[in-house]
């Protein structure tokens, strides 16, 4: 009889993860640092500025494949991991302040091109390098006269299809670098064009990217010490 009641006592304990009321395996609470759902460190880390597919968000798009196909994976996950100092990008690596893991950009990095990245989309096309340093402002003036005052506005502040490109505010929370990547991607869900422009074959040269940045970036103001 005792060896019996034993036997019971040890199949109810086996059995404890089974009783009524008890969370299972997979419904218990998982460490932040072990979530390597996309979905879930999208939506938590990138969404809130940057959108998705269904909808566009304050910063550049990254459900985008133009994008995607301009920067690669090295400067993806540079971005995701160190931010871009002296804008409104933070680091989201632990070394960098923030609570991702080195796993868990590289599920972000490695996503972002398996969904939204489509190569395919710009087969044939001469791609502009991703970086590059500003050009010459006053060459910049005439390619922005050309090619962006129609929807900005002659002087940048503001046209009848596009907002301000030289607002004080704007100007000091993005990099030159952003600055060339808008230019080179565009923000297609807002209405604006990318590099080859709105009118098929009269792409913008490499050269005439540099040279607005140039022009935009001497638009930048110093901040007051007031």
């Amino acid at each position: 009889m005792k060896r019996v009641a034993v036997l019971t006592i040890l199949v109810l304990l086996g059995g404890c993860d089974r009783l009524p009321g008890r969370p299972r395996a997979e419904d218990r609470a998982v460490r932040p640092s072990q979530v390597m759902d996309f979905t879930t460190l999208y939506g938590a880390n990138c969404a809130g500025c940057h959108g998705d597919e269904g909808r566009p968000g304050a910063a550049l798009a990254l459900a985008d494949a133009v994008y995607l196909a301009l920067a690669d994976d090295a400067t993806l996950r540079r971005v995701t991991a160190e931010g871009v100092p002296g804008t409104s990008m933070p680091g989201f690596a632990q070394s960098a302040g923030g609570q991702l893991t080195d796993r868990q950009i590289d599920v972000i990095v490695r996503e972002l091109r398996a969904r939204w990245g489509r190569p395919e989309t710009l087969a044939g096309v001469s791609l502009p390098p991703y970086a590059a340093p500003p050009g010459d402002a006053e060459r910049g003036a005439h390619a922005y006269a050309a090619r962006c005052a129609g929807c900005h506005g002659e002087a940048g502040s503001g046209g009848p299809r596009g907002g301000s490109v030289v607002d004080p505010s704007y100007l000091a929370l993005v990099s030159d670098q952003g600055l060339r990547t808008t230019i080179l991607v565009g923000r297609p869900a807002l209405g604006m064009p990318g590099w080859r422009g709105a009118e098929a074959g009269r792409p913008m040269s490499s050269q005439e990217v540099a040279d607005v940045v140039a022009w935009l970036v001497g638009k930048r103001t110093e901040p007051s010490d007031g």
